[in-house]
């Protein structure tokens, strides 16, 4: 499972550009012939497990926060904006790798820094170590995509890497398409796109799937480092199953149901009430006539950063939540 995270969160993919996630995802699944796999017009990658019983989409997003080039000054310095929430107290002299493959270090304007301040967006560049314009547009160019280069760090139970928001999902829902498990319901494992820049492709994926039942996989943060917001999910302690964030709120008895079947199962979980930030999860739940949707988050530490950490604990708990999940009878969510 961990060389698996390893594979997904070394691929650039920010917004828009998730082909390359696509292309793993395929290649991974290649050999499963029980599965029926396709990509809608916005880039989701759709991959059905025919069943007969009720139609439950699992859902994780493919792409990750990144940088666009808009502009390349007399000197060869890249300015650029952020495709997704990227936080400029998290790029700061990180290093970028370009989905061309060039690669550059952010830094900032510094002839009026005040130490008590983060630099704004526009006050950073990307120098990619160019001599001059005509330089450096030998190797990019307006509008190439790029985001931070992977950096994985293997600390025993625990990762540390980049964009693990959403590749850690994306490897749950790969890691229960190749399991070989019974259930009678009709499963669609849906690799979103677009996500960090306003949950589209869960809108159209959730539009042509409408599913049953859902559940969207994501991060979370966690209130477990010094001095941090009070916040009751740690790292290591369970997946955590979603009360309600700051775009959805999850219906009881779906939180009910998931949480019997953790109980029943011996399964460690957390509750989550996210402050800020939503999932996939939210538009889901407002497909159509309404979809009845859970959400199972992954504590994660430092998310939208180069460092995001993880265990590998919660994630593998995680599968076997999920996979118990798609085993229960349904109809044990009341009111379903």
């Amino acid at each position: 499972m961990k060389n698996l995270v390893r594979e997904l969160t070394s691929i650039i993919g920010p917004s828009s550009y998730e082909e390359p996630v696509v292309d793993f995802i395929k290649k991974t699944l290649k050999n499963k012939k029980d599965l029926e796999i396709k990509n809608d017009p916005l880039g989701n990658l759709i991959v059905r497990k025919k069943g007969k019983g009720k139609k439950i989409m699992l859902d994780a997003h493919m792409d990750e926060i990144g940088f666009i080039v808009k502009h390349i000054d007399k000197n060869g310095f890249l300015r650029f904006s952020v495709v997704g929430g990227l936080f400029p107290h998290n790029i700061i002299e990180n290093h970028v790798l370009f989905v061309n493959g060039v690669e550059g270090v952010i830094s900032y304007e510094d002839k009026n820094f005040d130490w008590k301040s983060i630099p704004k967006i526009d006050e950073m560049f990307i120098d990619i170590g160019a001599t001059d314009k005509k330089d450096a547009e030998k190797k990019v160019h307006i509008g190439l995509l790029g985001g931070m280069k992977p950096t994985f760090v293997d600390l025993g139970d625990r990762i540390s890497t980049k964009s693990l928001d959403d590749r850690i999902g994306c490897a749950i829902l790969l890691k229960l398409a190749l399991d070989d498990f019974e259930s009678e319901n009709d499963i669609y494992f849906v690799f979103t796109t677009q996500e960090e820049v306003g949950l589209r492709g869960a809108k159209t994926s959730a539009y042509s799937v409408s599913p049953d039942f859902a559940i969207a996989v994501d991060v979370t943060g966690t209130g477990d480092t010094p001095e941090s917001h009070i916040f009751e999910v740690k790292l290591g302690m369970g997946p955590a199953i979603k009360v309600l964030d700051y775009g959805m709120v999850v219906r009881k008895p779906v939180i009910d149901f998931m949480v019997d079947v953790a109980e029943n199962n011996k399964i460690p979980y957390q509750l989550e009430i996210l402050r800020s930030g939503s999932t996939d999860g939210m538009m889901i739940q407002t497909n159509k006539e309404g979809v009845l949707t859970g959400v199972v988050s992954i504590p994660t530490r430092y998310v939208h950063s180069q460092a995001e950490m993880c265990d590998m604990n919660d994630v593998e708990n995680s599968v076997k939540l999920i996979k118990e999940i798609l085993k229960t009878d349904l109809s044990k969510i009341k009111g379903f």
